[in-house]
């Protein structure tokens, strides 16, 4: 007897990059940084309290609250702490969107997850096609019915990045709609809109500490915005799970976010060679929309992105390949360290000639 429900047999779940064992890998196909956490991060969790392991931690996240809020310039009610930003994410879906409602807008190539959560929550999505060169179309997604707007920026997998000043347009045009900014690679361009959440009760910007801070392992993002804003996540945290951040991740991302001189060394040694590797990959005769995250999605005419995927993979070197409509055309490639994208860059050669 099959005890699954109908949402459980006929949901398609997301699927991600993979994690390979058994085999030593040049890793670049999740986006994750080459680098090492902040050596406080260390130090950090290596005087840790035995009784912050015993004890249920705050659920709120009081203190990692306080460091984001410092770090982006609102209070702590402005502030909504998860167990990474995709959980973040999810509690928006029912926080803010009804399944009865007009639904949530979101382009056609973008994070993958978005459709996955709206199946999952029973949301209704409007979809809006992205220009032929790979840009958000953003005057489409304002003409859509919609409760509100998800808007990855940097989109993934494109990387491509939309201006301060062209989102703030965007917001301000829809204040009867939330917009809900991704952005998990946002440290990679310096174009945030999360001092805007002070001016715009219809904006919620949600970050990560996976990608620029280099604790993927730890899985902690967070959310800015609106006080009624983050009490609407925290509703939907509190049906869901109270204690949603561990008390060694609000540790060691307190400590992340307390050490900015080493986060942005790590982010511009990254910026650096993201412009190195897309130059080299321009003369091979690839097409590489300008990104500003961490890494670069690129395809080349002559050779299928399954081809490139797997004779890198066969070679040691993992990047990200998807066999849909037009991605299938294109591999993402994580920005790795200079040696790990020069291992990259001479099995690509080898392959093209």
């Amino acid at each position: 007897m099959d005890f699954l429900s109908k949402k459980a047999r006929g949901i398609t779940p997301y699927t991600a990059g993979e994690q390979l064992r058994g085999k030593t890998y040049v890793k670049l196909n999740t986006n994750e940084n080459p680098y090492p956490p902040s050596p406080r991060v260390m130090e950090t969790l290596a005087r840790m309290n035995p009784d912050d392991l015993r004890r249920y931690p705050r659920p709120d996240a009081g203190r990692l609250r306080e460091a984001l809020a410092a770090r982006e310039g609102v209070s702590p009610e402005n502030i909504f702490c998860g167990n990474g930003s995709d959980e973040v994410l999810a509690l928006s879906f029912p926080a803010f969107f009804d399944g009865d409602g007009a639904g949530a807008c979101f382009a056609d190539i973008t994070y993958s997850f978005y459709e996955v959560f709206a199946a999952f929550f029973g949301v209704p999505v409007k979809i809006v096609p992205l220009m032929p060169d790979f840009t958000l179309a953003l005057d489409a997604m304002l003409a859509a019915d919609c409760q509100g707007y998800y808007i990855a920026n940097p989109n993934a997998p494109t990387g491509i990045g939309i201006a301060r000043a062209e989102m703030e347009r965007f917001v301000a045009s829809v204040p009867d709609r939330i917009v809900i900014a991704d952005e998990a690679y946002m440290d990679f361009f310096g174009e945030s809109l999360a001092p805007l959440t002070k001016k715009y009760a219809n904006l919620l910007v949600i970050k990560t500490f996976s990608k620029s801070y280099s604790l993927a392992g730890m899985r902690c993002g967070y959310a800015v915005g609106d006080s009624a804003l983050i009490a609407g996540l925290m509703r939907m945290k509190d049906c869901f799970n109270s204690y949603p951040v561990d008390a060694v991740a609000e540790a060691a991302c307190v400590a992340a976010v307390q050490d900015e001189d080493y986060h942005a060394r790590t982010v511009k040694s990254i910026v650096s060679e993201r412009s190195r590797v897309r130059a080299e990959l321009l003369n091979m005769g690839f097409t590489v929309p300008e990104s500003k995250a961490n890494f670069l999605f690129a395809g080349r005419a002559s050779r299928s992105g399954e081809e490139i995927y797997q004779r890198l993979k066969d070679a040691g070197v993992l990047v990200r390949f998807w066999d849909k409509p037009v991605l299938r055309d294109f591999v993402r490639i994580t920005v790795g360290t200079p040696a790990e994208n020069d291992a990259l860059l001479a099995q690509l050669h080898q392959i093209l000639s």
